[in-house]
């Protein structure tokens, strides 16, 4: 397995695996819609490659996967982690970088290579002079939960959400 950094030429195969990534997120209660978001992330993978936020985990074995839209592919991709310096509207008191998104293709999870994109994006965002590092998980995917909290990741702040059912105005 070799991590490093894809080329422009790769963004479509990482859409592909993002809208994978989007689409599993809904057993967990996400209301990211996959596909229909394809051109978005298509956009911002292609902007995370120029600025060098972007990376792949590549395995030679993996010449022939299927993608989002049931095509088959021939790329050696097995994964990918974008991330970036978090920039806001307020000021800090620590430099903080993100990591956006992390996905290993199912048939090559728990062989570390979560583990090494992981550890490829922190030390490309020390080496940018980030002190900390944050992320989103959903509050129901264990298995996600459980992968950051082995590599340090503690809850920093928690996000909450009410549905509303009542859909009908109250003037009906």
């Amino acid at each position: 397995m070799e991590i490093d950094t894809p080329s422009r030429a790769e963004a479509d195969i990482l859409a592909d695996l993002w809208v994978s990534l989007a689409r599993g997120q809904h057993n967990h209660g996400s209301h990211l819609a996959a596909e229909t978001n394809r051109t978005p992330i298509y956009e911002s993978i292609c902007q995370h490659i120029v600025t060098d936020g972007v990376r792949v985990a590549r395995d030679s074995d993996a010449i022939d996967q299927e993608h989002a839209d049931g095509e088959h592919v021939e790329t050696d991709i097995v994964g990918f982690i974008m991330f970036t310096a978090r920039t806001g509207r307020y000021e800090e008191t620590v430099s903080a970088g993100v990591i956006e998104n992390l996905y290993v293709m199912p048939d090559w999870r728990s062989e570390g290579i979560g583990s090494a994109l992981l550890s490829t994006a922190e030390d490309e965002l020390e080496a940018d002079g980030i002190e900390i590092i944050t992320l989103d998980v959903m509050a129901s995917n264990r298995a996600a939960r459980r992968f950051y909290s082995r590599h340090g990741y503690a809850t920093h702040r928690v996000t909450m959400a009410k549905r509303k059912t009542d859909t009908h105005s109250k003037d009906e």
